[in-house]
């Protein structure tokens, strides 16, 4: 388990990356899975900080999870 802890940010890293792209897109869709893509690398990094006892990375994850949450509900409207 502690291995696949340890390989966990790797994927968070290139789910963030994804996520950037696609919220930087001119359709509302795109952005809107961009925002959700960014919560999926939110989750992976909270579980790695948690791992690691990162409770800055944490705090920081969960304030842009929040940021993200915003994002979708002002793209919908």
């Amino acid at each position: 388990m502690e291995g696949f802890i340890d390989f966990l940010q790797w994927p968070a890293m290139a789910v963030s990356l994804i996520a950037a792209y696609l919220v930087g897109a001119k359709r509302a869709e795109r952005r809107i899975l961009g925002f959700w893509t960014f919560i999926a690398s939110n989750v992976l990094w909270v579980v790695w900080g948690w791992h690691d006892e990162a409770w800055a990375l944490i705090a920081l994850q969960l304030a842009l999870m929040a940021m993200n949450v915003r994002g979708i509900v002002r793209n919908d409207a």
